[in-house]
């Protein structure tokens, strides 16, 4: 009989760029760019989950299709900072972590609990390029936003559900793997060990 191989299988951690969707192939009726255009990634390599093309930060990708579907359980936590237009009160905060109301499919679905906290300074993250908007507007806030599931603009949906509109959404950490001081399109290969 023969010998069963050991498929090696390889995995990535990226910083996605604000602008940049979470696929390899380019979409014929958009124009954006995508993750192939980052590094020269091997066949069958995929996003282990998404960021929208308007949120940034943190991204794993692998060959491994068991690894990426142990990483979207609700056994891995996710951390976002997320800057909100508006100063948060107590309710916000509290509606928050206790979970909210949002469309998922056009269905009604009530997001798990969660943990938020109101972040005292900026976050130092890299500049998004594009222009948040303008301080004249009134204030804005930074939340740190920790969630064990991921629907589709989620956290979006969910500040929006609080009456905080989300202005820019970074995603810092899934399970201990930290974005840390990496920058918008940095490509580092890892052994991934969640």
């Amino acid at each position: 009989m023969p010998e069963a191989t050991s498929v090696q299988h390889s995995h990535f951690v990226i910083y996605k760029p604000y602008g940049y969707l979470s696929q390899f192939v380019p979409e014929t009726r958009k124009s954006k760019p995508v993750l192939a255009q980052l590094y020269h990634f091997p066949d069958k390599t995929m996003a282990i989950g998404r960021l929208d093309h308007d949120s940034e930060g943190l991204l794993l990708l692998t060959t491994d299709g068991m690894q990426s579907h142990l990483i979207r359980s609700k056994n891995v936590e996710k951390e976002y900072y997320v800057q909100v237009d508006g100063k948060v009160s107590s309710a916000q905060l509290s509606q928050l972590q206790q979970g909210v109301e949002i469309g998922v499919k056009g269905e009604k679905y009530q997001t798990l609990p969660c943990r938020v906290n109101v972040l005292t300074t900026e976050p130092n993250l890299p500049a998004r390029g594009k222009k948040i908007r303008d301080p004249r507007h009134g204030p804005t806030s930074w939340l740190s936003i920790t969630i064990s599931e991921g629907k589709n603009r989620q956290i979006r949906k969910m500040t929006a559900a609080v009456g905080l509109p989300t202005l820019r959404l970074v995603r810092v950490r899934i399970a201990h793997i930290q974005l840390g001081t990496m920058q918008p399109g940095d490509v580092i290969p890892i052994s991934i060990r969640i």
